[in-house]
């Protein structure tokens, strides 16, 4: 068997005429065309010298061709690399300077923007795709042959690269190989039941793990197919629902869709499936879906660097607030914070995991790598959790101070540090406040210098620009000081309670 990702994807779809995708618009993609346009694009980049290894970086927004670039990725032996849609021309600085990617796709809108930062990191091509299928990628791959004899790579070569922050605000490339993603999407296809008549509601982002490597993944490995609408759109959903049989979506979704009239048993009763992730589903929300339509919303638990880890089970109780149990070949433990021993049941620690979800390691950070894996194998995820007698896993909190809004990571030291860069500023704390939309609302507490007269409007239009929009705090407060401990720590956990209700 061929350890290239898109030859184990290609062995699997039966039908090369099956539809993979179709677009709000009506445009139909069978296999045999995405497969076919990912082989020009993948000549495209062999031809611009693109061999076994090398990273191949995206900031493009979400459509079929961003997908099949993927897939082209795979075929040449590159490790994709998405980046979201919403970092600035000063974040995105950061990723190609630490990637060195010698190919960089970009939105064509964007080109100009780029061009000075991708000729500043050694860039040898910075190529343009656009949501129509236009841009200097697609004009260059409409000359190139249909056909490319996919890389031979080893399990362990990488397949992708995604960036993950931590709690200095410095990121770190997550590497992913052929082995880790293969392994993950073919115990989720069978784990949840997927077949070649499964249709997907696609409303998530592809930048990350949940849109990419779970949704598109799970799809590919399935010979099933997919609507792939660019973003989540309520009107969109209520009218796509009934062409599907699956929705994947982080809590977000699911709390705004509970408040539409529409939503009912007699609408949901053809859906096999609906699939919660990427942050906590709160166990309110959940039991509010069930009311309404009668299913029961499966959760599962994963991370940029393990991919999928739990799910709640597909036959079986779905317990709201738990996450399931680890999926086959996964191995999942709790340890003691200070010891790092294994503890029992029902008690709360450091969830640990290994398996061959579990990536290489982080790009150029070896030191880190080895702090984050213990001696035997195990990779220590950062979260706290709990398994209770009957093996079911809870996600309880975060060991670091990552906030998660709206299904996406923001590590406050980076907001922190741009937030004290302001004049007037003494100091600042960002926490994540309970929200019942976002799941968690980024929030700052502000420090003024004596004299200090910045406002919560002239801070959040400062922070404009300088930071994704997704990272900007929901609201600033203001406050005398910031409560510490004797080692001159912030205490948030204090934060966190004083200004618990501000969202409610």
């Amino acid at each position: 068997m061929s350890h290239n990702l898109f030859s184990q994807i290609f062995s699997r779809v039966a039908d090369l005429d099956a539809p993979f995708m179709r677009t709000a618009e009506g445009r139909v993609i069978p296999y045999r065309e995405a497969f076919a346009l990912s082989a020009r694009y993948a000549n495209v980049l062999r031809n611009k010298g693109v061999v076994i290894g090398d990273r191949v970086a995206a900031q493009v927004e979400k459509s079929p061709e961003a997908i099949i670039l993927y897939l082209a990725c795979l075929r040449v032996g590159a490790a994709f690399l998405p980046l979201n849609t919403a970092y600035t021309t000063a974040e995105v600085e950061y990723f190609i300077g630490d990637a060195s990617p010698p190919i960089f796709v970009c939105d064509p809108g964007k080109q100009e923007e780029l061009a000075p930062l991708s000729t500043r990191h050694g860039v040898a091509s910075l190529l343009t795709l656009g949501t129509k299928g236009d841009g200097t990628l697609p004009e260059l791959a409409a000359g190139a042959e249909d056909n490319y004899p996919t890389a031979a790579v080893e399990a362990s070569d990488l397949a992708a690269m995604l960036y993950t922050s931590g709690t200095t605000g410095r990121s770190k490339g997550a590497m992913l190989t052929h082995s880790n993603l293969s392994s993950n999407a073919r115990t989720l296809v069978d784990y949840w039941q997927f077949s070649k008549d499964d249709v997907l509601l696609h409303a998530l982002p592809i930048f990350h793990t949940h849109g990419l490597f779970v949704a598109t993944n799970v799809i590919l490995f399935a010979g099933a197919s997919m609507i792939f609408l660019p973003k989540f759109d309520v009107e969109t959903i209520r009218k796509e629902l009934p062409s599907t049989t699956t929705l994947m979506g982080v809590p977000t979704f699911y709390t705004r869709l509970v408040k539409e009239n529409w939503l009912n048993r007699e609408n949901t009763n053809h859906m096999r499936l609906f699939i919660s992730g990427s942050a906590p589903l709160l166990a309110e929300t959940h039991r509010q879906w069930t009311s309404r339509t009668g299913h029961h919303i499966l959760e599962r638990y994963g991370m940029t660097e393990t991919n999928m880890i739990t799910s709640n089970p597909y036959d079986g109780e779905r317990v709201p607030g738990a996450v399931g149990f680890p999926l086959p070949g996964v191995n999942v433990r709790i340890t003691h914070l200070e010891s790092g021993e294994v503890i029992a049941a029902n008690q709360v620690g450091m969830i640990e995991v290994k398996g061959p979800n579990v990536f290489r390691g982080y790009w150029r950070m070896s030191d880190k790598t080895r702090a984050e894996f213990r001696e035997d194998g195990y990779f220590i995820t950062g979260d706290l959790g709990v398994v209770d007698d009957r093996g079911y896993v809870s996600i309880v909190g975060r060991n670091k101070d990552l906030v998660i809004t709206g299904g996406y990571n923001v590590y406050p030291k980076e907001i922190e540090t741009e937030i004290d860069g302001l004049d007037g500023v003494n100091e600042s704390a960002v926490i994540g406040l309970p929200h019942a939309d976002f799941g968690e609302a980024v929030t700052a507490i502000v420090v003024l210098e004596p004299g200090g007269s910045l406002t919560e409007t002239a801070v959040l239009k400062a922070l404009d620009g300088r930071l994704a929009k997704y990272k900007l705090p929901k609201r600033v407060l203001f406050d005398a000081a910031l409560p510490r401990n004797t080692m001159g720590k912030v205490l948030k956990a204090d934060l966190r309670k004083k200004y618990e209700a501000l969202y409610k």
